[in-house]
């Protein structure tokens, strides 16, 4: 297949002769006090990813409201875009189960004419790097980056045969299918560790479990805060764990910042591997959220939103502790004492420190870290997997739009 032979088009040169083929949601006439149970799906940016609705987390309007907003009416194999801000370009199809849906202002809308093109195929050149390339210099022509549906009926698109589109996606989709398969095994396999963790201390062992204060078990140390002054002492620049790298269950060592400290607050505080983090405060659902560090990371410290756990390892294993924190149990203490705002929710270091532990026989915890470990490792496998597949289906995409498949 070569491009040399297709013409380009703007896409509205393709979109069905319907009276709203390309336009977007509904300016903020839905508001979410209008949100229902069940009716007609309202689909937002959140629901679309990696070219699906997303069905998780759909919110419903009732028909009423739905009919009041006949331009942003969705049907089946209709496309969507995101248009605006940090999620501009994600790409999604309608599927044949979602009869009718709406969508919001920040969402373009198009119909595709299925004599000129085929919507599965406008989908994939959508999420081609090709088309987002073109997007984004679209976009960042204002301080907001976004484009407007004048905008998107203009971009263009190249236009094979329906037969050559017909084998374009028929490629495409067998790697994207594989994809989905990898993830749906990679979200199975992170279920097994709670799942073996209820198997193993959950409410079915034969005995009951003691109970500690985490005080007689561990050392629990809040860490340094940022902007302060030194006095004419001198400080030194290091790496620091902050409450954004402290997720529910893992960190996101993905940025780490630096912050001045001084040498000896460096040297009482620089993290071990075994580590055991927690934040201080957040949303509600995220109160005392904590996660063990699984590696070294020399000379890094944490800030002081962030509690550093360091356990007594003769009685306490930390794998067992970090997914202890993740417990009903332990996350009803958090929130019964917590100091609440409108939204938000924290804890102290007092608090923390007499969190109760149930604390089995160390040989059961060790024997479930060995295990979580051995799940790790099929983790890291399957993650190494998933990201060749990423590579192959952004190849092929980049491919498939230059006429090399």
């Amino acid at each position: 297949m070569k491009t040399s032979s297709w013409k380009e088009v703007p896409l509205e040169a393709i979109a069905a002769p319907s009276r709203y083929p390309i336009g977007d949601g509904d300016h903020g006439a839905i508001k979410p006090s209008m949100y229902a149970t069940s009716g007609i799906p309202y689909i937002r940016v959140a629901d679309i990813a990696n070219g699906e609705i997303q069905k998780a987390k759909l919110v419903y309007i009732s028909r009423s409201v739905h009919r009041d907003n006949p331009k942003s009416h969705l049907f089946p194999n209709d496309i969507l875009i995101s248009k605006t801000g940090a999620t501009i370009g994600k790409v999604a199809i309608i599927p044949p189960d979602i009869e009718e849906a709406n969508t919001t202002s920040s969402v373009g809308k198009i119909t595709i004419d299925p004599k000129k093109a085929l919507p599965r195929f406008v989908v994939h050149y959508l999420r081609s790097p090709r088309f987002q390339a073109a997007m984004w210099a679209v976009s960042h022509k204002s301080a907001q980056p976004g484009f407007n549906i004048k905008d998107l009926k203009q971009f263009r698109i190249p236009l094979p045969t329906l037969a050559e589109q017909e084998g374009i996606v028929k490629l495409l989709d067998e790697v994207d299918e594989l994809r989905k398969l990898r993830a749906q095994a990679d979200r199975r396999t992170a279920d097994l560790i709670p799942a073996l963790f209820h198997e193993m201390f959950g409410e079915n062992t034969k005995k009951p479990l003691a109970r500690v204060r985490l005080e007689q078990i561990a050392e629990v140390v809040s860490g340094v805060a940022k902007g302060r002054k030194f006095n004419g002492r001198l400080p030194v620049e290091v790496p620091y764990l902050r409450v954004a790298n402290v997720q529910a269950g893992h960190l996101d060592l993905s940025e780490i910042k630096t912050i001045q400290a001084l040498p000896e607050e460096v040297e009482e505080l620089a993290l071990q591997k075994g580590d055991v983090l927690l934040t201080e405060g957040g949303d509600f659902d995220k109160l005392g959220r904590g996660a063990m560090l699984e590696q070294d990371l020399p000379n890094c410290i944490h800030q002081n939103h962030v509690f550093r756990v360091r356990v007594e390892q003769s009685k306490l294993n930390p794998v067992y502790l970090a997914r202890f924190l993740l417990t009903g149990e332990a996350r009803g203490y958090f929130l019964g004492c917590a100091k609440r705002t409108t939204n938000l929710a924290s804890i102290n270091m007092t608090q923390l420190r007499a969190l109760p532990v149930h604390l089995p026989p160390l040989t059961l915890q060790n024997q479930f870290a060995a295990r979580v470990s051995e799940i790790r490792a099929v983790q890291d496998e399957q993650s190494a997997s998933h990201r060749r597949l990423d590579e192959l289906f952004q190849s092929m995409l980049h491919r498939a739009f230059n006429g090399e498949l």
